[in-house]
């Protein structure tokens, strides 16, 4: 796709962002992208430019801001944050998830056609086909698990294809490489949903993805106390694209909100390696539980695709989803309705682990036969498993489970 350059852009609404190859994740998760940016203090973190404009010396005279919707330097520092993280160029960020969707699916125009997993997050769907469908957007909703099986959908008016991996809830790996492999023969644009994985255990730019998209709000922020969204882009045109989307339609987010997935963002490595530590414990104990119907978690070796989940992934983070035996909505409903440690709730992502019943929650807005086409059924339970000690955690769903 072709990107022409907008009117009225100004460079100070995209940031490049230059790092030291040997740079470890560890050390990017704190120092990437990151330099003083409050000379007056010499600040170790970014103060909050609670501020809605800034002074000029003359019309345009500026020191690189003029109104905090096109730009804003507490939210400057994220985004290039968030870039670092993704060995990309350009970080965008948005008020929520679904905004940075929002922005992505505003690159295409009526008439276009976007090929996306079958298996992904319920408000996503509810984008795709309530509001931009109306829009005359034409949306195919596959299975990915074979890459492959994707290009019989490409037609001359698809553009852009969205795939999430793993896939909420159903714990599906797609192959980015291979699909990748498949976008860049058609020209077509790639995005992936790298919120369950985080640039900690994937990186989808080094695969061959073209735009990163991030619920923040999630993992990045991971303490449940900010809703937030990101893109991220290596290609300069489509950023500035992007950032003018970001700057025209302004679902940005405010200068306090940037500061706490900031901070957040500074102690994902640690947070992560404990949700996978957790998630596996947790996995193991749900499979060899008699109350327990299926479980989904990439780790396992009978995972469908879980050779592609070892090869694209560092490890297979902390989302488990499963079934219970009864193989109904009360037993799922009375399991998540015993559970102490664990809360009962919408998102993810958070240090503290979380349950939610995806038919009645987050998946709602998909209509019943294609929610359980893709197994997303009445039993269907999906944990966030945060970082509190793991004896807890499994003590809690055994005692949750045995009622």
């Amino acid at each position: 796709m072709n990107f022409k350059k907008q009117a009225g852009f100004k460079t100070s609404f995209y940031f490049y962002t230059e790092e030291k190859k040997d740079m470890k994740f560890n050390t990017k998760t704190i120092h990437g992208g990151q330099e003083n940016i409050d000379p007056a203090y010499n600040s170790v973190m970014p103060p909050i430019y609670q501020t809605t404009t800034f002074k000029q010396s003359t019309p345009h005279g500026h020191k690189g801001f003029e109104y905090s919707r096109s730009g804003n330097p507490t939210r400057n520092a994220l985004e290039k944050s968030m870039a670092s993280l993704e060995n990309g160029a350009y970080g965008i960020a948005f008020g929520s998830g679904l905004a940075a969707i929002d922005a992505v699916l505003k690159l295409l125009k009526s008439g276009d056609e976007v090929i996306s997993t079958s298996d992904l997050y319920g408000g996503s769907y509810r984008l795709f086909t309530q509001i931009f469908q109306d829009f005359g957007i034409k949306f195919h909703f596959v299975g990915m698990e074979n890459a492959a099986d994707i290009e019989k959908h490409i037609n001359g008016n698809t553009k852009l294809i969205w795939v999430e991996t793993p896939t909420n809830p159903m714990m599906n790996i797609i192959d980015i490489e291979a699909v990748s492999r498949i976008s860049k023969k058609h020209q077509l644009l790639l995005a992936v949903d790298n919120t369950f994985a985080t640039p900690y255990l994937q990186q989808p730019l080094d695969l061959g993805a073209d735009i990163i998209m991030h619920s923040a709000t999630k993992y990045l922020g991971g303490h449940s106390d900010v809703v937030m969204g990101s893109l991220v882009v290596n290609d300069e045109a489509l950023a500035k694209r992007l950032y003018f989307i970001q700057n025209a339609s302004g679902a940005v987010p405010g200068p306090q909100d940037c500061f706490l997935v900031l901070r957040g963002i500074k102690t994902l490595h640690v947070r992560m390696q404990r949700h996978c530590e957790n998630g596996k414990a947790v996995a193991h104990a749900l499979k060899s539980n008699p109350n327990v119907d299926k479980v989904y978690w990439p780790g396992f070796e009978d995972h469908p695709n879980h050779e592609i989940a070892k090869k694209q992934m560092k490890d297979y983070g902390g989302m488990v989803s499963f079934s219970t035996k009864a193989g109904t909505l009360e037993s799922a409903v009375k399991v998540v309705e015993n559970l102490k440690v664990f809360t009962l709730g919408e998102s993810l992502g958070g240090v503290e682990s979380l349950a939610g019943h995806p038919a009645s929650m987050t998946h709602a807005s998909i209509p019943k036969g294609d929610r359980e086409k893709i197994g997303v059924v009445d039993s269907l339970i999906r944990l966030s498993v945060g970082i509190e000690d793991i004896d807890d955690l499994l003590e809690d769903l055994e005692q949750a489970l045995r009622s």
